[in-house]
């Protein structure tokens, strides 16, 4: 309690050091006063209530008096600056302005609408659909083991979750992994891409498993940046681009080399935009990787083949690290077209680019079929990647301990499912193809949907889990988007929002060509809510015509 008092002192009078000794003496009695109370309140040791003796409100009330309040260490001008740089539309205003008004309709506020339709990202099982029951299943019984032991579930759930557990410290999900993963889910993995790609060796040593593909992702792209000035890294990303690589690339301070989708073409990759984006680039910096996203998000287009290998060839002569996000492969919808993995036409290429080519490629639980977002499991596979910076790179993973390990377990469902023999196989089959099958009829559902609204364009959505539709916004409300500070399809999907409930994300928040508008929706609601979300949004965009254009018909 000597202790105490002293502190207290020490504490309650630094501020008045510099006023009469009168004054001082009046400060020091309530300070013995105030030790002396806290004494009779706080009977026993000092470690039982430890710093909760002095926060009190008498002693806040003489700091502050005496103007001695602590100033905040982090604030907006001490923040880092590249963490201000870094935006994130799909989690953006517009959302944060949804949540609002959700919570205001559970509160009972008026609102022109019942509910909020949350299209602004690619979360299936908050849109309604129903966990993978095989996934689920292997996940429950490593995560609670004495259920091996019911008959409710089926043997091939069993097999899979006693291996998986036995390759976890303990035979425990609760234990970390080694930092690259489970060794078993990464063997599985390489088995998985090597009958993907039929029969192109997989190595399980360059698997690494990761929590969701953005954090291999962002792994990768810290490993690239590097230099000052013009030898600072270049990151060459397709616009439109999933904010998630604008993102980064700000908070590692690297430089952001657009590339621009052909619109007109589907969303197609010109190979002769990446050499003028290249070329423009090394003025200023050092383009050292270019970012591919296939099925693509936000637009939705699968790359051909001949694409894929324009790309790789570029990639080969100016010397870029290739990053290839894979995670929608499973999502196609076009029966003409067909996912083919950069891995496997790198191999295709023959041994001069498959043995040279450093490549990382990505994948995830989130998306897919099994849209199990929440497990943040996934893995990336990386090529041709030198060996000291191979160790560099396990140590920087290392860093972060390792990724989830229900994740992990997630994975290994989605790259070692249910065989034709096995007792589980019917179920798991019928569930796959009605997600898949549900999606491939709302893709169409909402290409040709918007196609019928004046003013609305909507390219076929091929394959991921959105549409990326450009609209006419008149110039007068061009003008007031203006005046108002914010882009023109910010106010239109805010607008959007607060008559109809409808939550999209802006084409701004992911890139367009200058002049053009867009917003990106999910085809992930179930069809019935799809379909009012489509009625919702024709009505919405006529009215907003005729309010700003004087019902002058819009060029398509």
């Amino acid at each position: 309690m000597h202790r105490l008092q002293h502190l207290a002192n020490r504490s309650l009078i630094a501020g008045v050091f510099d006023q009469s000794p009168a004054l001082v003496r009046t400060k020091a009695r309530e300070t013995a006063c105030l030790v002396q109370s806290i004494r009779l309140k706080t009977q026993g040791p000092v470690e039982q209530y430890g710093l909760k003796r002095f926060s009190t409100a008498e002693a806040t009330v003489i700091l502050r008096e005496n103007g001695k309040m602590r100033e905040k260490t982090l604030t907006m001008d001490t923040l880092n600056p590249q963490v201000k740089a870094v935006e994130y539309a799909v989690r953006g205003p517009i959302v944060t302005k949804a949540g609002d008004i959700e919570r205001g309709l559970q509160q009972g506020q008026k609102h022109p609408f019942t509910e909020v339709i949350k299209a602004n990202i690619g979360d299936s099982h908050a849109m309604g659909q129903k966990p993978i029951t095989f996934l689920r299943q292997v996940v429950a019984l490593c995560s609670f083991p004495e259920l091996l032991n019911s008959p409710s579930f089926p043997e091939d759930a069993k097999q899979r979750a006693r291996r998986i557990l036995q390759g976890c410290g303990g035979q425990s999900l609760g234990s970390y992994s080694a930092s690259q993963g489970v060794d078993c889910i990464r063997q599985d993995v390489a088995v998985y891409i090597e009958q993907r790609d039929k029969g192109v060796p997989a190595d399980w040593d360059n698997i690494y498993l990761t929590t969701g593909a953005s954090d291999g992702i962002v792994s990768i792209l810290k490993m690239l940046v590097s230099g000052q000035g013009r030898s600072r890294s270049g990151v060459m990303i397709p616009i439109p681009q999933y904010p998630l690589y604008s993102a980064a690339i700000s908070e590692l301070e690297a430089v952001q080399i657009n590339y621009y989708l052909d619109e007109d073409n589907c969303w197609a990759l010109d190979i002769n935009e990446l050499h003028r984006a290249y070329q423009a680039a090394k003025e200023h910096c050092h383009p050292r990787v270019i970012c591919i996203i296939n099925p693509g998000n936000p637009t939705g287009q699968v790359q051909s083949r001949k694409c894929i290998e324009e790309v790789l060839h570029f990639a080969y002569e100016e010397n870029l690290f290739v990053m290839s996000d894979e995670v929608y492969q499973d999502n196609v919808y076009s029966a003409d077209l067909q996912f083919h993995s950069f891995k496997k036409v790198l191999y295709e290429m023959g041994p001069e680019y498959f043995n040279t080519v450093e490549l990382a490629s990505f994948h995830s639980t989130s998306k897919g079929y099994s849209g199990e977002c929440g497990f943040r499991g996934g893995y990336m596979e990386v090529l041709n990647l030198d060996l000291a910076v191979k160790a560099q790179l396990v140590k920087l993973l290392s860093v972060r301990l390792c990724p989830p390990v229900s994740g992990q377990a997630a994975m290994d469902v989605i790259v070692n499912p249910p065989l034709p023999h096995e007792p589980s196989y019917l179920q798991f089959h019928k569930e796959k193809s009605a997600v898949l099958g549900a999606l491939a009829e709302k893709a169409q559902m909402t290409e040709q949907t918007l196609n019928t609204v004046p003013g609305i364009k909507c390219n076929p959505v091929q394959g991921a889990m959105y549409a990326f539709p450009r609209i006419f916004i008149p110039p007068r409300a061009v003008e007031e988007a203006k005046s108002l500070g914010m882009s023109p399809d910010m106010m239109y999907c805010l607008r959007l929002l607060e008559e109809t409930g409808i939550c999209l994300v802006p084409g701004s928040g992911f890139g367009q060509r200058e002049g053009t508008y867009h917003f990106r929706m999910t085809i992930l609601p179930t069809t019935e809510k799809l379909k009012v979300l489509l009625e919702k949004l024709r009505d919405f965009h006529i009215k907003f015509l005729k309010e700003y254009a004087s019902l002058e018909e819009p060029k398509r």
